[in-house]
């Protein structure tokens, strides 16, 4: 294993990731196993991972500026003039003698001289701290980087573009041959990082939670179909294996997977560019979910209307949990096995560890497509999330036919009620997801398919499953209040995230323009105002509301109908702290400003 060729303390020089500016950098500490240093940059206190090629001593960069220097006082006036025309990339022409491994050392050496770092600044429309000249120079300095890097980096490819500006005319064929040539020398794509930072435990706590969530579900269902859902129940007595199992039903959970993926592929709706991801790829998606959505609601109301008998779910509930739970396996196992194949630029930041239980569990692809079929993107919306109003709709009509009812309870009508406003708002506003986490940084292995496909769909129905054995009746205040509660959290809910994807999107949007910010030395800027001021993740607070109105109808005589409740809370209390660690190392000092300005997380002046 080779040793570490600066020490920790050293002031060197660090590229800045996907660009060519170098900046000083203080060595934090040195992984010897990915050869990663971890710096901080002194300009603004952000801490970054670097590889050893991407830093370098200050004396190496100095002499490079030296001898940079030197050459190009030493050409002519003819030769100078001809090079106005050329990219600053662009190195003498050389003879075709030398190595490439010379060429690339060459280039290096321009490369680094003339990406003189540039000081980047954003000015704060609330609190700026600079006078009108500093302003100016700031503008400047933002020109001339972006010229620099439009210059410097494809951010398509994550490489250097060396190709010259379009309005600067065509050159001679002897400068195109020296063009394609350096182009190809830079063309090789990144290699992917490897995961150093495991999550929910590593190895050993993925491998507990693949075997403790599907026998959890399972035992949530148990309760919740008895008579007597309460906790003190335990242990269960477990059903007869066989039971468990149907091949009917499993053939029914596949055609309906097969259905809303053919409703999918249907060529209508908007085709729409998701978030640059990681390796500078960005991703085409059709986005028709609620097209799909209405279409399943015909199919459904002609099945009934037909008189098939729906409550059929709710009387094979369990068999059809377990028929899912094969599913995920089989799919899990297919985009493992897939990944090994799959190129490194596309691999997931979150599961290239090279540990195979924890790269399955995590997901070792990105984004792994059949063509143009999205298969995370569509798992992540489609089949759990009409699944779940398909349930929900199952239950209403079990509860009528168990419990002799002319119409639904309205406990029922509430729960049925507020979750498919859910979905239909989800639905309806798809491409928002395109910026969430599980699509840009997560990678779709075991943990997101069963989430998405048996997860979602059996346990965000216990309510639903709940009150099919334990009615409960509802006084005019309490569905009043629940209809107001409901309300709120959807509101604090939807105005949140379309803040959040419109100012992701186009930060001059009239409609988030006018919010408080803080500018990062990424050149992105972070809300400090509106529902962002209040709380750092107000969508968050939204959902927690929305998810106790729909626990409360359930009554308060067993807890069971609250699990949903108390997932929802310890799922974004973790994923809160996800991010919250992924942003103090993308933003550095700008993050820290950011926690003092908005210092609650979730609940105000709780969390």
């Amino acid at each position: 294993m080779p040793a570490a060729r600066f020490q920790i303390g050293d002031i060197v020089m660090g590229r800045w990731p996907g660009s060519s500016l170098y900046y000083e950098v203080k060595v934090l500490s040195y992984d010897s196993k990915t050869r990663l240093y971890t710096v901080i940059y002194i300009k603004d206190g952000t801490e970054l991972e670097l590889k050893d090629s991407d830093i370098t001593s200050l004396t190496v960069f100095k002499q490079g500026a030296g001898r940079s220097r030197s050459r190009s006082r030493s050409r002519s006036p003819g030769r100078t003039r001809r090079s106005r025309s050329r990219s600053p990339a662009r190195t003498p022409r050389r003879s075709s003698t030398r190595t490439a491994e010379l060429h690339r050392e060459k280039l290096r050496d321009v490369l680094e001289v003339r990406l003189t770092p540039v000081v980047v600044s954003h000015e704060n429309n609330s609190n700026s701290k600079h006078d009108k000249k500093d302003k100016n120079n700031t503008a400047t300095k933002v020109i001339e980087l972006q010229k620099t890097e439009t210059e410097f980096e494809n951010q398509a490819g994550g490489r250097y573009n060396l190709r010259r500006r379009k309005d600067q005319g065509d050159g001679k064929p002897e400068e195109k041959e020296e063009e394609e040539e350096e182009r190809l020398i830079l063309a090789k794509p990144p290699a992917a990082i490897k995961t150093t930072d495991l999550e929910f435990g590593g190895r050993v706590g993925v491998f507990f939670l693949m075997l403790f969530l599907p026998v959890a579900v399972l035992a949530l269902l148990i309760l919740c179909g008895q008579k007597d859902a309460s906790l003190q129940n335990f242990p269960l007595q477990l059903p007869p294996l066989e039971s468990l199992w149907d091949w009917q039903v499993f053939g029914i959970v596949l055609l309906w997977l097969l259905f809303q993926a053919v409703l999918a592929l249907i060529p209508i709706g908007k085709v729409v560019e998701g978030m640059p991801l990681k390796n500078g790829e960005t991703l085409k998606y059709r986005i028709n979910g609620f097209y799909a959505l209405v279409l399943t609601t015909l199919v459904v109301g002609v099945a009934v209307y037909q008189e098939v008998d729906l409550s059929y779910i709710h009387a094979h509930f369990l068999q059809f949990y377990t028929s899912a739970l094969v599913i995920v396996s089989l799919l899990s196992i297919y985009l493992f096995v897939r990944s090994r194949w799959a190129s490194k630029r596309n691999l997931a930041p979150g599961g290239n560890s090279g540990y195979i239980i924890y790269d399955f569990f995590m997901g070792r692809e990105l984004n792994p497509r059949i063509k143009n079929f999205d298969i995370k993107f569509f798992c992540e919306m489609r089949p759990g999330l009409m699944g779940w109003v398909l349930i929900n709709f199952a239950m209403l009509l079990a509860e009528m036919k168990h419990q002799n009812l002319e119409n639904p309870s309205p406990a029922m009508l509430l729960v049925n009620g507020f979750q498919l406003l859910w979905v239909v708002d989800g639905i309806w506003h798809e491409e928002k997801l395109l910026t969430m986490m599980d699509i840009v940084y997560d990678g779709f292995g075991f943990m997101l398919a069963f989430g998405d496909l048996a997860f979602v769909p059996f346990t965000f129905t216990c309510q639903a499953y709940y009150l099919v054995s334990h009615p409960n009746d509802l006084s005019v205040f309490w569905i009043v209040t629940l209809i107001t509660m409901n309300g709120v959290g959807y509101y604090i809910f939807r105005k949140a995230n379309s803040q959040k994807f419109a100012f992701r999107k186009n930060p001059s949007d009239p409609a988030v323009s006018h919010l408080k910010t803080i500018p990062t030395a990424t050149g992105k800027s972070l809300l400090v105002s509106g529902l962002w001021g209040f709380v750092r993740h107000p969508n968050y607070l939204g959902d927690i509301i929305m998810g106790l109105a729909w626990s409360l109808p359930c009554g308060f005589n067993h807890l069971i109908p609250y699990f949903y409740l108390i997932y929802l809370i310890t799922l974004l209390v973790h994923r809160n702290a996800r991010d919250e660690r992924q942003c103090r190392k993308k933003y550095g000092s700008a993050w820290e400003e950011y926690c003092k300005a908005v210092p609650y997380r979730i609940f105000p002046r709780i969390y």
